[in-house]
């Protein structure tokens, strides 16, 4: 079963690193240039996943949650990754006077945690995961 076959079926994790090690698995699978709408509530695992995607898209140093940011950008020798936190955004017309379209030169990842806030800046292909947590503490991460 491939990655996307996985993920589709949902995939339960139980720690940070096997979180991290999914994306990274589903990082290296992904088209050069890509968005990601990851959806979930608060302390689910969201950018514990980017973490991983970075790893995944041979990625180093330190990703950490862009809140008060609101965008981080992650450069290596041969992708980007822009890590969009939403949750203050109120309208999508706020997402443009960030510039992001200025770190968008392909190839590039964007992962955007709450996209449901400008869900209509959103590209019709970004690939949408669910993520969670099961009263056993044990993460789920799901491909719509």
């Amino acid at each position: 079963m491939n990655i996307f076959d996985k993920l589709r079926a949902g995939a339960t994790t139980t720690s940070a690193e096997e979180s991290q090690t999914l994306a990274a698995e589903f990082a290296a699978a992904l088209p050069a240039t890509c968005t990601l709408a990851l959806h979930g509530d608060l302390g689910v695992g969201k950018t514990t996943f980017v973490q991983g995607l970075a790893r995944g898209l041979g990625l180093t140093g330190t990703v950490t949650s862009p809140t008060f940011n609101i965008y981080n950008v992650h450069r290596g020798s041969g992708r980007t990754l822009v890590h969009l936190d939403a949750y203050r955004l109120e309208t999508a017309a706020q997402i443009e006077s960030l510039l992001i379209e200025d770190f968008l030169n392909p190839p590039w990842c964007l992962a955007v945690e709450w996209p449901e806030k400008i869900a209509d800046w959103l590209p019709s292909d970004a690939l949408h995961l669910d993520l969670g947590i099961t009263s056993g503490e044990r993460h789920t991460i799901r491909l719509r």
